[in-house]
């Protein structure tokens, strides 16, 4: 940041099967201090011919499968070397990251070639992602796991508008708390959220993202019409999800603490 007027973006490599989450949430953090850089995304690139085997490689108990916890922190994935790959297996590959991350864009290339305007300015963090995230959203549907520990995406909706401060304490008993658990007892973990959500006394859509255990909300510039359904709809990418159990953990979060205020 010293040379100043050198560069327009950086793009930062992590090295081998890093979890790109730890290095995202630091300079989302430094955001939040005012910091120059702004997190704009996260890319995965995939190999066709030998993507599948990773991300669906069994670890022993306890261990995530990094590949698919690439994938699911990812909010754009090039599959590349499409030109090794019969249709039918590039198909596999294709249903194996959207299976892992339902929200996800993704491109496929030939020796890496891409057009640069679809990989820089992705906006995935910022406010500036409201409309599109609005459109996303609406098309994203719940995966089921191909393996017993498999990574997977939970999308749900709820009509209304709830209080930032019972959000808050639904995301922290998630993500911090740690105290959801599926129904055979499992603790679910949240890898990546996101969202839009109808927040008492804002006339905006408020977008809420998450990595890991980090987490924030920023009203967009998109107004609720007068019109409108106010709604909230959220996505959760991770393991041990449980549609229903979640949900259900929204609404009572979100209703309780409203009749007690």
């Amino acid at each position: 940041m010293q040379r100043r007027g050198k560069f327009d973006y950086i793009l930062l490599e992590t090295t081998g099967l890093a979890d790109p989450g730890a290095v995202a949430s630091m300079f989302w953090v430094d955001s939040e201090l005012g910091s120059d850089i702004y997190l704009d995304g996260i890319l995965c690139v995939v190999d066709a011919k030998h993507g599948l085997q990773h991300l669906t490689e069994e670890k022993p108990e306890g261990l995530v499968n990094e590949a698919s916890r690439q994938v699911a922190l990812a909010d754009l994935i090039i599959i590349n070397k499409t030109d090794l790959v019969s249709e039918e297996e590039l198909n596999k590959v294709r249903t194996s990251v959207r299976s892992i991350n339902g929200l996800v864009k993704i491109l496929e290339t030939q020796r890496s070639r891409v057009d640069l305007s679809n990989v820089l300015d992705l906006h995935a963090f910022d406010s500036l992602s409201g409309i599109s995230l609005q459109k996303k959203l609406e098309h994203v549907k719940t995966t089921h796991a191909h393996l017993d520990k498999a990574i997977t995406t939970v999308t749900f909706e709820v009509p209304g508008n709830i209080k930032e401060e019972n959000l808050n304490l639904f995301i922290q008993n998630l993500l911090w708390e740690k105290n959801v658990k599926d129904k055979t007892g499992r603790t679910m973990d949240v890898i990546r959220l996101k969202g839009l959500v109808s927040i008492q006394g804002k006339s905006h859509q408020v977008i809420v993202q998450g990595v890991h255990e980090l987490y924030d909300l920023e009203e967009t510039k998109v107004a609720w019409k007068e019109d409108e359904k106010r709604t909230n709809r959220l996505v959760l990418i991770g393991r041990n999800l449980d549609k229903e159990t979640i949900k259900e953990v929204f609404i009572a979060t979100v209703r309780e603490k409203q009749r007690n205020s």
